[in-house]
């Protein structure tokens, strides 16, 4: 998709825009201030001008995948979603300051960092296995840093159900990251192409780029990348601190059958462990949930293109207002406005003062006609 200028900001209630973080190819993420509770959010927007039912399925697709498993400490965090009032779709999510999407890069990055990324995202990516969903995007810049250092998986744009049949699938995929029976078209996202995703990514964090790519000009085109990545040939990390048992676990990972690989991301993960433990280092735990955990809420239905969340650019008042029952701490509640000039309770007073003055008057000019009888004036 061609390269665009990021959108307005849209007006979102209880939340004040601060700048713009980041533009992608189908929306744009800003800054905002939550005013209740306060802190600082990133909202993902759809641009006003996309009307593809397929880039609204995945941004409605993002938002219930992440709802099902955002409460994992390495999956990014959703706090909401809906519709601003010019009709874009919109998430609400965890702001994080930092991604590895560059980082790799310019920085040697220690081992045991690496290592302790690569058991994280492995536990995120196990749960979400487990709850039926493939991510389809594993990649450095979609690891992201919160604010106390630690690595969150993000950007479930393009993940899917496992349970999705081929004929209605979507091929999205980032070349250097990809593996090659994905590169092929032969499936959009299996546990096993997950598997070598993520060693993709761990191998890229140690080496500083991705596995197949040249430091030569003009050698890292999508067709050279994937031809390489269809042979699939493993190239050892060139860095003398990378223990062999590191680069076993990588070439296993990256096998180029999908039946050699980890039979899971748990497995990976476990094999990640293994060589702190042969390091001397703490493994770092696998959060992951028990044979029982299911996803709390309904599945996902990543057929949904339809805009969710009725969007309102008022708030309707009802002035009629309603009786409140009178137990529990609500009825010791006293409602000043209401009991001074709410106007159907005025109208209701006001009604014995006219009885009154009307039966004054008539009992009044009673006594006078029965004065005047006696005295004969009339």
């Amino acid at each position: 998709m061609a390269t665009r200028l990021p959108s307005a900001p849209p007006i979102l209630p209880g939340l004040a825009y601060i700048r713009p973080l980041g533009s992608g190819g189908f929306a744009d993420v800003f800054l905002y201030e939550q005013d209740m509770p306060r802190r600082n959010v990133a909202v993902k927007v759809m641009p006003s001008d996309v009307r593809d039912p397929e880039l609204r399925r995945m941004f409605n697709a993002e938002a219930d995948v992440l709802a099902h498993l955002s409460a994992h400490p390495s999956i990014v965090t959703v706090y909401q979603a809906s519709i601003s009032a010019d009709g874009r779709p919109y998430i609400v999510m965890e702001y994080c300051p930092g991604s590895l999407a560059q980082r790799y890069r310019v920085e040697r990055i220690p081992v045991e960092e690496v290592l302790a990324i690569g058991v994280r995202m492995a536990s995120a990516l196990e749960s979400a296995h487990r709850a039926g969903l493939v991510h389809r995007d594993i990649k450095p810049s979609n690891i992201l840093i919160t604010t106390f250092g630690t690595p969150v998986l993000a950007d479930f744009g393009i993940s899917a159900s496992l349970q999705r049949r081929s004929g209605g699938e979507v091929f999205a995929m980032s070349i250097p990251w990809s593996a090659p029976e994905v590169v092929a078209e032969q499936t959009s996202g299996t546990v096993a192409s997950e598997v070598w995703s993520l060693g993709a990514t761990v191998y890229s964090l140690l080496a500083g780029h991705s596995p197949f790519e040249r430091r030569e000009r003009g050698q890292n085109t999508k067709d050279l990348l994937r031809r390489r990545i269809a042979r699939a040939t493993y190239v050892e990390i060139p860095r003398t601190d990378v223990p062999a048992a590191l680069q076993l676990a990588l070439a296993t990972a990256m096998s180029r059958n999908p039946a050699r690989r980890h039979e899971s991301a748990r497995a990976f993960g476990e094999a990640l462990r293994e060589v702190q433990s042969g390091l001397g280092l703490s493994p770092t735990p696998l959060e992951i949930p028990d044979d029982e955990w299911s996803p709390a809420s309904a599945p996902v239905d990543f057929a949904d293109s339809g805009l969710r969340g009725p969007a309102r650019s008022h708030i309707d008042r009802d002035l009629t207002r309603k009786v409140r029952a009178g137990t529990g701490v609500a009825a010791l509640a006293r409602d000043e406005d209401t009991e001074i000039s709410a106007p159907s309770r005025h109208h209701r007073s006001a009604l014995p003062w006219v009885i009154g003055i009307g039966a004054g008057l008539v009992v009044g000019a009673g006594a006078v006609l029965a004065t005047l009888l006696a005295v004969g004036a009339l």
